[in-house]
């Protein structure tokens, strides 16, 4: 299906069923989402070709609604339209290999804001069927569970890439550090970071009167500096890097790298590396590493580039399988549809890499369209290959007038229901 991928279409090609029983089955079935994202990490764990390279891409993903009564929807920052309006947000965890270049879902929370939590909102967490355990956490701390999470199950994986809402929290990347977990993280423009590492303690105390100091501060003279503030300094070196090849071409951008110190919220001083991207079109980027004092500069610019691919995984699982045609107030139909749609995703991502395994890159067509990487097979290919070998049923005329019936008993039943909710609307009956 092209489109228009919600309960209610998918039941009437297939079965020409009116959506019902698929309805129940996205909500009410016991089965656990949880265990679908552990299997597909448990495939990713057993081909030798994903075993090194990984990267985890930590981000967030939100669908508009129409008002508050979906699980979890509020007034809050849709990335994708760039405002705050009436949204779900999911807070997700992919998977990418820069070297088959392939990438999928392994890990994924249903956002809910703190809101929900309120004595207001009792009646609609119940509606929704909101698990009573379920407590508020922001989503650093979702992502920070799903990183530890997939950790904890063995899936291989040399670092973490994320964007500067997670970033921004020096808590996030201080607990990534501890758990021994590499890191590029981006970060506002105003971050501020230290040039040389600062003396931080107890000041002493200034005269026999008040209170004597008991909270740490810099001691040190040096002053810190916003990133965007580095990145107009004179000295700042940057060297042109080509990022990847593109269907448009070699991406390119300048970089600058330095090492810079930064402060934990308890005040705890720490080493990191600044990696400052400008794109040809003058945008700037900052992320902040915590590679050893010793990684090459090349390494540390390399490891700034991945978060791209989660946009892809994105791309894939809305335009390509539906996920951004989910249609459902209850809180175990999200996870459920998040899960399979994570699934497919997988199930597209095995078939590229089977393509890789089967079919060499032929040298000679690369000659002839002169050009150094052959484009690899799509999710959109994918989906064009299973649409020939497994067609849509087409419903025999008897089925179409039956499905017809339904759909138009539905909708005055639905009628009825909005009129009954009129204050002057009077039984007929």
């Amino acid at each position: 299906m092209e489109d228009s991928r919600n309960y209610a279409n998918i039941e009437r090609r297939l079965t020409g069923g009116d959506g019902q029983r698929l309805q129940q089955f996205m909500t009410d079935s016991p089965w656990s989402s949880r265990k679908v994202f552990r299997q597909i990490q448990t495939d990713i764990i057993e081909k030798p070709e994903l075993q090194r390279g990984g990267i985890l891409i930590l981000d967030e993903s939100a669908d508009e609604k129409a008002g508050k009564h979906s699980a979890g929807a509020s007034r809050q920052h849709n990335g994708r339209l760039g405002k705050v309006d009436m949204c779900q947000v999911a807070t997700n965890l992919a998977f990418y290999h820069p070297a088959t270049r392939v990438w999928t879902l392994v890990d994924g929370a249903l956002f809910v804001p703190e809101v929900w939590f309120t004595k207001k909102y009792a009646d609609l967490r119940q509606e929704v069927n909101l698990p009573s355990d379920r407590v508020f956490e922001t989503k650093p701390q979702l992502g920070l569970k799903m990183i530890r999470r997939v950790r904890e199950h063995g899936l291989p994986f040399e670092r973490v890439a994320c964007d500067d809402l997670y970033g921004r929290g020096r808590y996030f990347r201080a607990k990534l550090d501890d758990d021994g977990v590499l890191y590029a993280a981006e970060v506002p423009a105003n971050t501020q970071v230290y040039l040389k590492p600062p003396k931080v303690g107890i000041p002493r105390r200034r005269g026999r009167s008040g209170r004597a100091p008991s909270r740490q501060r810099v001691l040190s003279r040096h002053k810190p500096h916003e990133t965007r503030s580095l990145a107009r300094r004179r000295r700042t070196e940057w060297q042109r890097v080509q990022v990847r090849h593109t269907e448009r071409g070699v991406l390119e951008a300048d970089f600058a790298v330095r090492q810079v110190w930064t402060l934990t919220q308890d005040m705890q001083v720490r080493a990191e590396w600044l990696v400052i991207r400008r794109d040809l079109s003058g945008r700037l980027t900052f992320v902040l590493l915590n590679d050893p004092p010793d990684t090459p500069a090349e390494a540390l610019i390399q490891a700034s580039c991945h978060r791209y691919f989660v946009e892809r995984a994105y791309q894939d699982a809305k335009s390509e399988l539906g996920w951004d045609d989910f249609q459902a107030r209850k809180y175990g139909a999200w996870e459920h549809h998040m899960a399979l749609t994570a699934a497919a995703l997988w199930f597209v991502t095995s078939v590229k890499l089977e393509w890789q395994q089967t079919y060499d890159r032929d040298p000679e067509l690369l000659h002839q369209l002169e050009l150094e990487v052959l484009p690899a097979l799509s999710t959109a290919n994918v989906r064009d290959l299973l649409q020939a070998a497994l067609p849509l049923p087409h419903l025999t005329p008897q089925q179409s007038r039956e499905l017809v019936a339904t759909h138009l008993v539905h909708r005055a039943r639905s009628t009825r229901s909005r009129l009954k909710r009129q204050p002057d609307y009077e039984d007929s009956s």
